[in-house]
């Protein structure tokens, strides 16, 4: 398991609370749950962000998916979540050895949401290495799974 993983939800809105207090909130426009391992570097973090970005999955006028979330002025809440990389294929405890050490995932989770930007979307986040609530509607439901390299 040698890939950067993004789980791509298409939402109405969306937000993450820390301690109760909404630390990041979006309207229509993407929930990404974000997951590192030992071997992702920017250039992933980088090709990722440009897919997501890019990735049209919003309806069009024909009712088609047609548009990306750049196109329909959509927003980010991007959230770092290492249980992507949960391994049940024994037991029935996850072992995330695939997940990269908190150090490495930070790094280039900020990266990830800095790429995002420079991409042209407004970026909300959750906290890093908290506990945090999710809150979403989804809308369709559309969700995606993202993997670089591929």
């Amino acid at each position: 398991m040698d890939d950067m993983r993004v789980l791509v939800q298409r939402v109405r809105s969306a937000r993450v609370e820390v301690d109760g207090e909404t630390i990041g909130e979006i309207g229509r426009g993407l929930l990404l749950l974000v997951g590192i391992t030992h071997t992702d570097t920017a250039d992933d973090a980088r090709y990722l962000a440009e897919k997501v970005a890019h990735l049209r999955i919003f309806e069009d006028e024909r009712q088609k998916m047609g548009r990306s979330v750049l196109d329909v002025g959509g927003a980010v809440l991007s959230v770092s979540q290492f249980t992507l990389y949960g391994n049940v294929r024994r037991g029935r405890r996850p072992d995330f050895m695939d997940a990269a050490r908190p150090e490495h995932a930070r790094e280039i989770y900020e990266q990830f949401n800095r790429l995002l930007a420079e991409q042209g979307l407004r970026v909300e986040t959750g906290r890093f290495g908290a506990m945090m609530q999710v809150h979403l509607i989804n809308d369709g439901p559309v969700t995606l799974l993202l993997e670089h390299p591929l």
